[in-house]
């Protein structure tokens, strides 16, 4: 029996052409669809948690550290004010390796309004640095007013910290730090500013306390000795040896830093950035499993097309079919089934994850939809519901990108095959050693 008539009778297997009924076939058309929705969740699972881990790191990496941060002593003379510290940039720019540099000196505040107190981190800039910065000017979108400091009063907030003191692009708002006397005396230090403009990066943990203000407004204003003074540099490339050689060189040339550190090795991001991928692994894993149980299907389901064609296993034996010939036949049904179950659930998959932000708005309608039901037949007052979100944008990107890693889904249509492969092995072997003789007495 060759390889030919295996396939010839793995095609019968699988679309016979007598309209006989069979559990069998109808079990591996069950398998075939369980297969097809197990990878639908996976291929979602993979695509959008590569898209939310590389946006939201993209924005760490662009908006908060830059590609290598470079923290300053506060003893130093390039610390002591904001023409030292641009010109030290500026000297890190002329570095080879390193496409730009930042100066920036952050510290933190609170922030008083007309409607409330809120904590804020102030990062007083460059005034330039929402054009210039490639990152500043493509993440932040605008949302009220302009990302310009019209003068040295001039503030650029986040959207959140705008909710939280309810304001508006030319509202005013004050910033309470400290000062220290000549006699060592700490005093609060009021400082009013004026809202130029309301941006956000899409990703309100990042930026829900962040507001910008000039840079010499900042060494005016921030304590030095407990605030951060650094340099934010961007290399040629944040995920390669190029970033490596842009910190060789600014430790060699500019040993006025404490630290230089690429950008997974900041301490506040290290944890982040494992956390994420550990989950992003931790579902993979959940849904491998899903996977695994919808390809036992396909074992069962040929164990009853077994039992379903002996009598056909037994006349092609005793006409010299093999039992390697018929094993291999069974084994082709069981890949096909799992083939065809890849061929239609990766596109469903590809689809769902193309329209992910659709598909979680439309399930959160209905959600609310009937919470809302259950709350009025509960007779609560409906006014006081509140909207049931799935995915909060306080933790989560606004607008989530979608990546699909084509290695990744080769390997997973690739592993489906395999796996249907294996599961497929045990019935095929029983099928091969059916003996004909037996089978031909009992019929």
């Amino acid at each position: 029996m060759n390889v030919k008539a295996s396939v010839l009778f793995a095609s019968r297997l699988l679309f016979p052409r007598t309209g006989k009924k069979s559990n069998a076939r109808r079990s591996l058309f069950g398998a075939f669809i369980c297969i097809a929705i197990s990878l639908v969740p996976l291929i979602m699972v993979l695509s959008v948690s590569d898209g939310m881990i590389q946006g939201i790191t993209g924005r760490y990496i662009g908006l908060s550290t830059g590609h290598i941060e470079c923290e300053l002593y506060h003893y130093s003379d390039e610390s002591g004010s904001a023409q030292n510290l641009i010109k030290l940039a500026e000297g890190i720019r002329g570095l080879e390796s390193v496409k730009n540099a930042w100066p920036q000196l952050c510290g933190i505040a609170l922030a008083a309004g007309k409607n409330g107190r809120t904590g804020a981190t102030v990062r007083a800039v460059e005034n330039d640095i929402f054009t210039r910065n490639e990152a500043f000017a493509s993440l932040f979108d605008v949302i009220e007013g302009t990302r310009e400091f019209k003068d040295e009063k001039s503030a650029v907030v986040g959207q959140k910290f705008a909710e939280l003191l309810n304001l508006k692009a030319g509202s005013t708002f004050r910033l309470i730090t400290t000062k220290q006397l000549p006699d060592g005396k700490t005093l609060p230090r009021l400082t009013p500013f004026k809202v130029s403009g309301i941006v956000s990066c899409g990703y309100q943990e990042l930026d829900a306390l962040w507001v910008f203000i000039p840079l010499e407004k900042g060494f005016s204003i921030l304590p030095v000795n407990s605030s951060k003074i650094s340099i934010l540099v961007d290399s040629y490339d944040a995920f390669s040896s190029a970033a490596d050689r842009a910190r060789t060189d600014i430790e060699e040339n500019f040993p006025v830093f404490t630290s230089v550190q690429k950008w997974n090795e900041v301490s506040q991001n290290r944890a982040i950035f494992d956390n994420f991928e550990s989950t992003k692994i931790m579902l993979l894993l959940i849904m491998i499993l899903i996977i695994l149980v919808a390809s036992v299907n396909i074992s069962s389901a040929l164990v009853m097309l077994v039992m379903e064609r002996r009598r056909e296993i037994a006349i092609l034996k005793s006409l010299g079919g093999s039992s390697s010939g018929i094993t291999v036949s069974f084994l082709i049904t069981g890949m096909v089934t799992g083939g065809l179950g890849v061929l239609a659930g990766v596109p469903a998959g590809l689809l769902c994850a193309v329209n992910f932000d659709s598909i979680i708005k439309f399930i959160e309608k209905i959600v609310n939809f009937l919470a809302q039901f259950f709350y009025v037949l509960a007779g609560s007052d409906l006014s006081e519901f509140t909207q049931i979100r799935l995915l909060d944008p306080q933790f989560y990107l606004q607008k989530i990108p979608i990546s699909v890693p084509l290695e990744q889904l080769m390997i997973i249509c690739g592993g489906t095959l395999v796996l249907s492969l294996a599961v497929s092995t045990l019935p095929a072997l029983k099928a091969g050693k059916e003996k004909p003789l037996e089978t031909m007495r009992k019929m």
